[in-house]
């Protein structure tokens, strides 16, 4: 039997954290010990209180029952009360509130809710590779919003043509911005607020890095004037409480837009594990110190890591929030050929052309292992440059 592939799959490039995880996994086999800069994934435990939470909540049988719909109550009014702590952003729990599994699971089906063929998706680059990748698969098009050091690394509306502004259906925003490391300002969310009115575009802010910050509290898309009107915004338990494996997350804002997704969903999934919903319930409503500890952890990370990248030569952009930094690669060097030459070392970044094309001179460096692998994997650099 010849097995055909569909030409949406086979506009997929290979997905890259995925691929990064292969080789890791090849270089580990063959006895090389690896220090992973490369994928976001956080090594510190999720917080026990949690963990506690989960186990009480698996032993109920009442849990173990498809779980179905937008939620539980209990979560999606801790979120509606996170979101007025946090933000001060007001949100009804019942229209306004949807969980996912994972903020990744909401983000890849969005455009299949919105889009038809000749629309278009704005798309930042370099960013996380599922706005591309689940524009693909709805059909539709892309429109690249470049960020560049020039202008803070926030995308320049005035830039976009007013044709492929007519024609946009979603603009997909990020911050704390992955692989940046940078903040938006609220004078850039008005105008995106103010464009997206204009044009009927659907905002969806992926904020999923907002408690990991090293100054000020990044703010929330929808704590600007009227962005509710026009978009939505992606959160999720994975990075806050280092719950990566446990799949949980949520989409917040415009209930039309979460009517939508609601629809999709309904024929994709059955919902969110119960009993990981009321883990988040605890996660949410408990005492945040868990969090300010892992802020602190990570700033001591991050500290050690910038000092090696200077005392090595390398230029960096000093990261304002998320658990990234993004460097400059020496000159003569691509950011594939100096991702190529840390592996070498047995140090594994994500070379930035990987995230987008104006990711190119760039690579990410995630701060997901201990100090002293930090230092190691300075050390370890210096011997190839």
């Amino acid at each position: 039997m010849k097995i055909e592939y569909s030409e949406r799959i086979k506009q997929l490039p290979p997905y890259l954290f995925i691929e990064l995880d292969k080789k890791k996994k090849k270089l580990q086999q063959s006895g090389v010990d690896i220090i992973s800069l490369g994928v976001g994934d956080p090594d510190l435990p999720t917080p026990k209180h949690i963990v506690e939470s989960m186990k009480k909540a698996v032993e109920d049988p009442k849990n173990h029952q498809y779980p179905f719909g937008r939620g539980i109550k209990a979560f999606c009014e801790a979120v509606s009360e996170w979101y007025k702590t946090r933000f001060n952003v007001e949100l009804d729990p019942d229209s306004e509130v949807h969980s996912l599994i994972g903020s990744k699971e909401g983000i890849g089906h969005l455009p299949l809710a919105f889009i038809n063929p000749q629309d278009y998706v704005l798309v930042p680059d370099p960013g996380y590779p599922v706005y591309k990748n689940s524009t693909i698969l709805a059909g539709g098009n892309i429109y690249y919003l470049p960020l560049t050091q020039e202008n803070n690394f926030l995308p320049d509306l005035d830039i976009v043509p007013k044709d492929i502004l007519r024609k946009t259906k979603i603009m997909f925003l990020n911050y704390p911005n992955n692989p940046t490391a940078q903040v938006a300002t609220e004078e850039f969310f008005k105008k995106v607020v103010s464009i997206a009115k204009e044009y009927n575009i659907i905002v969806a802010h992926d904020c999923a890095y907002s408690e990991i910050y090293y100054d000020e509290p990044p703010i929330s898309f929808l704590s600007i004037p009227e962005a509710k009107d026009v978009g939505i915004e992606f959160h999720s338990l994975s990075k806050t409480y280092n719950m990566t494996g446990w799949r949980i997350g949520w989409v917040c804002g415009n209930k039309e837009i979460i009517n939508a997704i609601s629809t999709l969903k309904d024929n994709y999934d059955s919902g969110v594990f119960t009993a990981v919903q009321h883990a988040a319930v605890t996660a949410l409503k408990s005492s945040q110190d868990c969090v300010a500890e892992m802020r602190r952890i990570y700033k001591q990370r991050c500290d050690v890591l910038l000092k090696g990248l200077k005392d090595l030569g390398l230029e960096y952009i000093p990261p304002k929030a998320t658990f990234y930094v993004w460097c400059k690669v020496p000159h003569n060097y691509t950011s594939v050929s100096f991702a190529e030459k840390l592996l070498s070392v047995g140090v594994i970044c994500t070379a930035g052309v990987g995230m987008g094309e104006h990711g190119e001179g760039y690579v990410r460096f995630a701060l997901t292992v201990p100090v002293e692998r930090i230092e190691e994997a300075i050390e370890r650099i210096k011997k190839v440059l």
